[in-house]
């Protein structure tokens, strides 16, 4: 395992006793990260906090650190974000990181316990049974119902129905809503679009939904604080989509604040040369958790800045039809004193008023709440099948009106289910597994895909299903197993008779999906049919999952748990992955399993041995992005013959598996960062220029913007090449190769002599037979034309010029070559560089200090390279357990210098069966101790405290 970022950070942090300022500090790369989270987007211009460990952290933000594999959390470490104002008054973050084990209470119990993600001990009286009461309390551990449990025959299981939603610490959601409208400006023509959006919050992450009428498509999304600053900016990419989807990641803390309070706007454009903006406040609604149809309210009318949204839902069991509308720009009341208008709600079909009521509402609060009764069976097909049209009038001086069709709800979420043969109806052990996609359309058509694999008989029925109330009374809603293939084990169709109460049922997680067999005629798999949260992966709204099973498992498990995964390779050949599981046991040994649920893992079928840890996970479903993929790994996921597999404490070589196939271009392994960023800058450098100058990391020189990152050649000289990073321009003079000729002349316009054997400087000139390339080649790094046969160092940004390559125009066929300077074979055991910018080292007179090696950058690859770890220094092959400040020695952990390259692995502890177990001062590994010997243990060190270990 190699070391990660984030320890490095702390190393910085602690151990060298200097503050890590926040925006500016540098990352510090490994080599090849074995898990790289996905790079979290930079907070916008003007954001204070602190960077740490790759994450951003808002002043007053507080956090322990987590220094990834195979170290984790280090709860007994508080880190800080402190404020600081500079001399002219700028506010900046510090780190400031300290260790609290010292704060720990004093304890009076003779057998303190060691929670898990906790760092002081605690006391609890009674053993066991306390210690599960406690572990009962954490809200990732569903908890039955027994009132809807006492509905089903015992017997019988739904498990999944009956459990609340899996979430894990601090993944608890909000959701909010925008209506998103024309800007009122005198001067200008304002948009008659309108849009809904929808937004969920998950600790730092919002996702967001956005449909929209009556406008072009968008091409930027702006996010805009209290002051109207905007705080975050989306490029929507191109396409006929009327459903944007996007992500923004580690929201700042103060944003946070401003989000709950209500106090954000969102904005939405789009490209054309005519004003079309649109704009609205985010706010909470207690409908939304409720609404399953949706209505976007518009104006026929041009320019009108106004419209609405109006969210439904349906009575539990009643045909009652409950409606919130939510106005924008429909009451023209511009006074302070709010005033009561007059509005007409009507429903209608083809221009048929069906319902029809009248009210008054305030012009300072024009939200409105009704409810239709009693929806005959002909306006409940027409609301099926998208046909009931709402429209809301404005009565009076003014009459004005808006309207909309009533749909079911939309989002980006992934209408799926996992079918496990432990959430059958008759719980089993078959090793099979099932899962299946949702795509409901505006007219309530349902489209399915479904596959199932593992079982134990042939399929005899495939159906959608409520809750069975009793034994042998399963409600079918419709039958699948006409379009349900045997040879391929997959049903493709659609579902055309979908009423709207199961319309309301299905967006409210109401509906099964039940697979019967010969063998188990009641059905061996069985799932729920749920919305997957959006979470910024494409890939589960259009794509089946890849089923996930003991089946499938070297050799195969007997196990009730399943799941399926949806794996991608994006344009940097990094693989994402969103994995879902069901019927893991959750229950089973919670003193030793508190929080881990499972480990998900990536290998090759034809070598088990070489796995790739993905993400331990606790719930039902674990995500996320993996950078640094060996090029054998991307071929074999190419060809088809990779898996993925998740691993169980019961079992740990994997409980389920499943045969991933991605087809990619990646047969060079993934790209570098310096890549790409260097296709983010050509996408920057397509902006609008007005855009580029809003860019916090824009630099001006010369009387002109250049983003962050890019090169160019100065005007004052052209012998010198210049980068800009981060608001800093950086220009170096260029430096010439030697030449090992003994006349050389310089060229005019040129900045490096060259060789002249024969001719005087006048009588210089291409050779005839690079006619074919006259202007000679032209280098991508300096971006300059360089004369055929001419040779210079490269210019590499951020880097400047690498002495260590000479590249060459090839006058034959203007192609550019570049090659390493080959340094000499040295005798010395310790060769130093004499200057910081010589390529090759030499053998200095004596032999070298730590100190002199310090200051080598490892360029030379001839001899054996070092590495650094915090202070020290360690030559290749030396192994040592590593030191964190304010944490001591940790020598559970070993670490090893690898070619440059610093690996640390956790000491592997055997798996233990006991049920008393305990781990010995000093020691790594906890151990197995009978009654006897615990007595005995007890009696002989009274003093000597036990300690539990829980996993």
């Amino acid at each position: 395992m190699l070391l990660p970022c984030a320890l490095h950070s702390l190393l910085c942090a602690l151990s060298c006793a200097w503050w890590l300022h926040g925006g500016a500090a540098s990352r510090l790369k490994s080599p090849s990260l074995p898990i790289q989270p996905e790079r979290e987007p930079l907070p916008f211009k003007g954001t204070s906090g602190c960077s740490f460990g790759g994450r951003f952290y808002s002043l007053e933000d507080k956090w322990h650190p987590d220094l990834g594999e195979p170290f984790g959390i280090m709860h007994c470490v508080q880190c800080h974000c402190e404020p600081q104002k500079s001399r002219r008054g700028k506010v900046s973050g510090k780190v400031n990181c300290k260790n609290i084990k010292q704060d720990c209470p004093a304890l009076d119990c003779d057998n303190p316990v060691q929670l898990a993600g906790h760092c002081c001990k605690t006391c609890l009286q009674g053993g066991k049974k306390q210690i599960d009461s406690v572990l009962n309390s954490f809200e990732y551990f569903p908890r039955k119902s027994k009132e809807r449990e006492e509905e089903l025959h015992k017997s019988y299981n739904d498990r999944s129905y009956l459990s609340s939603e899996d979430v894990g610490p601090g993944e608890s959601r909000t959701d909010f809503v925008a209506v998103l409208t024309g800007l009122k400006d005198s001067w200008l023509p304002s948009s008659s679009g309108v849009a809904r959006a929808r937004f969920t919050l998950t600790r730092s992450s919002l996702t967001f939904s956005i449909t929209y009428q009556r406008m072009g498509h968008p091409t930027k999304i702006v996010f805009l604080d209290s002051d109207g600053t905007p705080a975050f900016e989306y490029r929507v990419p191109k396409g006929d989509s009327d459903m944007i989807c996007g992500v923004w990641k580690n929201v700042a803390e103060p944003l946070l604040r401003q989000l709950q309070s209500e106090q954000m706007h969102i904005s939405m454009s789009t490209s054309t040369g005519q004003r079309d903006e649109v704009e609205g406040r985010i706010i909470k609604h207690r409908a939304l958790f409720a609404e399953t149809f949706s209505s976007i309210l518009t104006s026929e009318e041009e320019n009108s800045a106004m419209g609405g949204i109006a969210m439904l839902t349906l009575s539990d069991t009643e045909n009652n039809l409950h409606f919130i509308l939510i106005l924008q720009g429909l009451i023209q009341h511009r006074d302070r004193d709010p005033i009561l208008v007059p509005i007409r709600v009507q429903l209608l079909c083809r221009q048929h008023i069906l319902r029809e009521i009248r009210a008054n509402i305030t012009s300072h609060d024009p939200d409105f709440a009704e409810v239709l009764t009693e929806l005959k069976s002909r306006e409940l097909f027409w609301l099926s099948r998208g046909q009931l049209e709402i429209a809301v009038a404005a009565e009076g001086q003014d009459p004005r009106q808006i309207s909309g069709f009533i749909t079911g709800r939309k989002s980006c979420d992934t209408i799926q289910s996992v079918m496990s043969s432990s959430d059958a109806l008759i719980p089993g052990k078959t090793g099979g597994v099932g899962s299946a996609i949702f795509n409901l359309h505006d007219n309530g058509t349902l489209q399915y895909q479904v596959q199932v694999t593992g079982l134990t008989s042939d399929v005899v029925s495939l159906t959608i299903e409520l809750k069975p109330r009793r034994r042998n009374k399963r409600s079918i809603l419709c039958d699948l197993t006409p379009e349900f293939s045997k040879a391929t084990g997959q049903a493709i169709g659609s579902w055309s008779r979908l009423e709207a109460r199961h319309m309301h049922m299905l967006l409210q997680n109401e509906l099964f999906i039940n697979v019967a067999t010969a063998h188990s005629q009641e059905g061996e798999l069985r799932g729920q049919i749920k919305a997957l949260p959006y979470s910024g992966l494409e890939a589960p709204r259009h794509e089946l999952p890849t089923p996930l099973a003991g089946h499938f498992v070297s050799p195969p498990v007997r196990t009730g748990a399943s799941g399926h995964a949806w794996v991608s390779v994006d344009k940097y050949c990094h693989l994402h992955y969103e994995i879902l599981v069901a019927g893991l046991s959750q229950t089973d040994d919670l003193t030793v399993n508190a929080r881990l649920h499972g480990l998900a893992e990536i290998g090759e079928l034809d070598d088990s041995t070489h796995m790739r840890l993905l993400t331990g996970f606790y719930g039902s479903k674990a995500q996320g992005v993996l950078k640094d993929i060996s090029v054998e790994l991307l071929k074999h996921l190419d060809q088809g013959t990779a898996f993925i597999q998740v691993s169980t404490k019961l079992n740990p070589r994997g409980e389920i598996r499943g045969q991933v196939h991605v087809p990619n271009n990646c047969e060079f392994g993934t790209r570098s960062e310096a890549e790409e960023e260097e296709e983010e800058l050509e996408d920057f450098l397509s902006k609008d220029p007005e855009e580029l100058k809003k860019d916090p990391h824009t630099c001006f020189f010369e009387n002109q913007h250049y983003p962050h990152g890019s090169s160019w050649t100065p005007n004052y000289d052209k012998c010198f090449s210049c980068i800009c990073q981060k608001r800093t321009v950086i220009c170096d003079p260029v430096i010439c190769p030697a030449l090992t000729c003994s006349r050389t002349i310089k060229p005019e316009g040129k900045c490096c002599p060259i060789c002249d054997e024969t001719k005087e400087l006048k009588d210089v000139k291409v050779p005839e037979r690079v006619d074919e390339h006259p202007e000679g080649c032209y280098f991508e790094g300096d971006q300059k034309m360089h004369d055929p046969g001419t040779t210079w160092h490269p210019f590499v940004p951020p880097f400047g010029y690498i002495k260590c390559a000479v590249c060459s125009c090839k006058g034959s066929t203007g192609e550019v070559h570049c090659e390493k300077v080959t340094c000499p074979m040295l005798t010395c055991s310790h060769p130093v560089r004499r200057h910081p910018t010589d390529c090759c080292k030499v053998c200095p007179q004596e032999e070298r200090t730590t100190a002199a090696l310090e200051h080598s950058d490892m360029m030379q690859a001839d001899s054996p390279r070092y590495c650094k770890f915090g202070k020290n220094y360690y030559h290749n092959s030396d192994s040592w357990h590593p030191w964190v400040p304010l944490f001591g020695e940790m020598k559970c952990i070993n670490c090893w210098c690898d070619h440059g390259v610093t690996k640390c692995q956790r000491k592997q502890c055997p798996l233990l069966t006991c049920s008393n177990i305990t781990r010995t001062e000093g020691s790594c590994c906890p151990e197995c101790l009978d009654d006897k010997e615990e007595d005995d243990m007890v009696m002989k060190a009274p003093d000597k405290r036990q300690t539990w270990r829980h996993h």
